[in-house]
């Protein structure tokens, strides 16, 4: 274990727990409060862990300048991993606990794919948080998330053949697959919207709404959405996703798009890979998620919806919130909204007055 101590700077500490490695803020003054904190979803290959990440601190300004120390785990895998993700977050926790005691309060936080970390830890591991924070989160069941990103693919090679690969060649030989950087992200953007506008911009303008996007980020979702299906072959080792009998809707031309979608049909069981964690809607503890009108990764239609009509169905719409913001972005966030928003939940846990769902400014 490593000890950095830096003048006028929080207090940092550095260490490993099995494979994954962790990152544990202590602010000047810290008052024995806690947040456990998870990241959202790294493309593999990518070698940068957030406990090297120079503004990890500042993005956890929040909840250090409130006296909150902030423990992270870096994850032993990259990609798609928030089963491993919810297990290595708990031994850090287990960690702190044994080694610097007891927090007199801890709140769950999590971006992206780490408020879906978030959500599963209040659902399974809620005894020990007094709430808990999903940011953008993936909040839908894994499955049903990763599933839309297939269907764009699918409908997409269906009016763009040839524009990006086919879901053939990532699943039927996943042995092969490569991944695309993140500095590939701009250059194969713009490349995906010079074919798309060259052959139908009308076309892919439509498209691009019916998932609920704007024309502009399409060729971002597309790229990441490959990189994602890449990852999830190779860990299901085949395509855990059967379109044989989806009736495609909601497009120009329905007749035409199912006649010429790419089907697969599913080689490889899902549960395997999505069943650890998998999303209940039995939250524990108070839970205020908060998400931006627009995401260009995870829509609000995809993942708010589905939680919580689960938390209704489990009888604990008491203990659910949800805030928006008018960002245009995922997880596009000011510092003022996450601090506030924080400070709402603490005052939900304290005083049992639930925070009163809504806007954000």
């Amino acid at each position: 274990m490593q000890l950095l101590a830096q003048p006028t700077s929080p207090k940092i500490v550095k260490g490993t727990i099995g494979k994954a490695s962790y990152i544990i803020a202590f602010p000047a003054k810290w008052h024995k409060k806690l947040v456990m904190y998870a990241h959202g979803y790294e493309f593999m290959g990518t070698p940068t862990k957030q406990s090297e990440q120079v503004e990890f601190i500042a993005r956890m300004k929040p909840f250090l300048e409130r006296g909150f120390a902030v423990a992270a785990s870096d994850y032993s895998e990259k990609g798609f991993v928030l089963p491993q993700a919810v297990d290595e977050t708990e031994a850090l926790r287990k960690y702190f606990v044994a080694t610097y005691g007891n927090p007199d309060s801890c709140f769950m936080v999590g971006h992206s794919m780490g408020g879906g970390v978030t959500l599963a830890t209040i659902e399974n591991f809620g005894e020990y948080y007094q709430g808990g924070l999903p940011l953008c989160p993936l909040a839908t069941r894994p499955y049903l998330q990763v599933r839309k990103e297939f269907d764009i693919y699918a409908t997409f090679n269906a009016l763009f053949p040839g524009v990006i690969p086919s879901l053939h060649e990532i699943f039927d030989h996943y042995e092969n697959n490569t991944f695309s950087s993140f500095q590939e992200l701009v250059p194969k953007s713009a490349k995906i919207r010079k074919a798309i506008i060259e052959r139908d911009s009308l076309l892919g303008l439509a498209f691009a709404k019916h998932f609920d996007l704007k024309f502009e980020d399409l060729p971002l979702s597309l790229f990441f959405n490959e990189n994602v299906l890449k990852d999830i072959a190779i860990k299901a080792k085949g395509n855990p996703f059967d379109n044989m009998n989806t009736l495609y809707s909601g497009f120009p031309d329905n007749w035409m798009m199912n006649q010429k979608v790419e089907r697969l049909a599913a080689t490889t069981e899902p549960n395997t890979l999505f069943s650890k964690y998998d999303r209940t809607g039995d939250i524990k503890k108070t839970t205020l998620l908060m998400h931006t009108i627009y995401d260009q990764l995870i829509p609000p239609i995809y993942s708010e919806v589905t939680i919580e009509n689960m938390i209704t169905q489990k009888g604990k719409l008491h203990l659910f919130t949800v805030k928006y913001t008018n960002g245009q972005g995922h997880c596009n966030f000011t510092e003022d909204q996450t601090a506030q928003v924080f400070d709402e939940l603490r005052q939900w846990a304290k005083t049992g007055k639930k925070a009163v769902p809504g806007v954000i400014q």
